[in-house]
């Protein structure tokens, strides 16, 4: 089995090797990380995995806000807010002195849209569109407004229940990871964390700790509790929230406006939303801070809470400041490999050291779907940066 092709030290942007899909598959069934071993490339991951678990902290509270009091209401102006609807919060807001929530929502709407795994399966089924006819039987008994716009749109405030149980399984998760990455910092601080391929067994452990946890969400209304995701329904974090997650923010992801043309005669999306490559591992590291980039969001949020380190490293580097998103945009594509990586050694059908024949056949079948996937992937980005 023979390693990833390494390249020498990159200049501005990426300019490693591309390893073919083989490479990818030997690489995953031997257990080796795709992200280079690197002094650099540790203290980079690790740090901007720790600016991510602050700005998902934030995140997660916020959906997870907009889904229990922000639920069914049609005009949900100060949803960013927290319910802190203090003059100070409303001015800091609008000079936009806040964290971007507006990458939140391009999450969860692309989770929505793509709508793949266990979470989506449920949201199609009789017992939640029972839940919904009794939730909104119940709200517009009391809300004259959507009394009014229910019959007009009968499938509107459906779409919204379902809207809002994607809101808050995506809080859900993001709260689970927030918490891991935090934890992986100070595991790196307090020395248990030393390498690459340690920072992917940590992940990697985490999620398969957090795999079986319930996914489940309720809603008052008017002192009355309804259930939008049930306990029997049987939703997990790993299977029916955290997969569907990967396929859809790390793998397809959603094209941007000004990007490419949406016009169907130019023929530059694709009608198969299963062939989108617009995903975080597909991305150029290009956050120009233009309107309508979720990712430029998402690096300013990252920016504002990057550690001292990390931050000295980037000032150091070629154009100082001058580059700085691109940069963290450049290390966060690393970081998200590095999640990737873990993800797929947590969820192999079978242990990598099994003997068995078909076991093997399964495995090997396993990480080819993947290595079909990565080896078009913006996977330049792994090699050592020297």
């Amino acid at each position: 089995m023979r390693p990833i092709p390494r390249s020498p030290k990159p200049p501005l942007t990426f300019s490693g090797g591309f390893p073919s899909s083989d490479d990818l598959v030997e690489t995953l069934l031997a257990g080796r990380t795709l992200l280079a071993e690197s002094p650099d490339h540790l203290s980079q991951v690790v740090d901007v995995l720790e600016s991510y678990g602050e700005v998902l902290d934030a995140y997660s509270i916020n959906l997870i806000y907009q889904a229990e009091k922000q639920f069914l209401n049609p005009f949900p102006v100060f949803r960013f807010l927290d319910g802190d609807h203090s003059p100070a919060k409303i001015w800091r807001h609008l000079l936009h002195d806040r964290i971007n929530f507006e990458y939140a929502e391009y999450c969860q709407k692309a989770m929505l849209w793509h709508g793949t795994g266990g979470l989506d399966a449920y949201l199609d089924s009789e017992a939640f569109a029972a839940n919904c006819a009794a939730i909104v039987a119940h709200k517009t008994r009391r809300d004259p407004l959507l009394a009014a716009l229910n019959p007009l749109f009968p499938q509107f405030l459906s779409e919204l229940i379902r809207s809002a149980a994607t809101t808050h399984a995506l809080g859900q998760f993001w709260r689970v990871m927030s918490d891991l990455f935090l934890d992986l910092a100070r595991a790196e601080r307090d020395g248990r964390v030393d390498s690459i391929a340690a920072v992917v067994t940590f992940i990697k452990e985490g999620l398969v700790a957090a795999a079986g946890a319930p996914i489940t969400y309720a809603v008052e209304i008017a002192g009355t509790s309804f259930w939008v995701l049930p306990p029997e329904a049987g939703l997990t974090f790993l299977v029916d929230v955290a997969v569907p997650y990967v396929e859809a923010v790390f793998l397809r992801g959603t094209p941007f406006l000004g990007t490419v043309s949406f016009n169907a005669q130019a023929q530059q999306i694709s009608p198969d939303q299963a062939q989108f490559m617009y995903g975080a591992l597909y991305a150029d590291p290009l956050p120009t801070m233009g309107s309508g980039i979720p990712p430029s969001l998402l690096m300013q949020d990252m920016y504002r809470h990057l550690p001292d380190r990390l931050h000295r490293t980037y000032l150091a580097g070629i154009r100082g400041a001058g580059d700085v998103r691109v940069k963290i945009c450049m290390t966060f594509q690393k970081a998200m490999f590095c999640v990737t990586n873990a993800a797929i050694a947590g969820t192999f059908p079978h242990p990598l050291d099994s003997d068995v024949p078909a076991q093997q056949a399964a495995n090997r079948a396993y990480a080819a779907a993947w290595a079909a996937r990565l080896c078009v992937a913006r996977t330049d980005c792994l090699d050592d940066p020297g």
